[in-house]
């Protein structure tokens, strides 16, 4: 599901966001940092329930240790 909305974001940390990202479009950028966000609060929330374990998983490994939990 896509929504088409209208935010208010700081120039200069959207073109820092995309140039670390090696992005072109703005659009990409937000996608990919909101990925990377969502991605980074289940890993501390996942650490939060199985204790001090580093963790170095790709979202569709997280996933996958997700549905085996159901």
């Amino acid at each position: 599901m896509r929504l088409r909305t209208t935010v208010d974001i700081d120039k200069k940390l959207l073109h820092e966001a995309m140039q670390l990202l090696n992005v072109r479009t703005k659009r990409e950028a937000v996608h990919r940092s909101l990925e990377s966000l969502v991605r980074q609060a289940r890993r501390q929330r996942l650490q939060a329930k199985l204790g001090r374990v580093e963790l170095d998983l790709t979202l569709e490994e997280l996933q996958d240790l997700r549905d085996d939990e159901r």
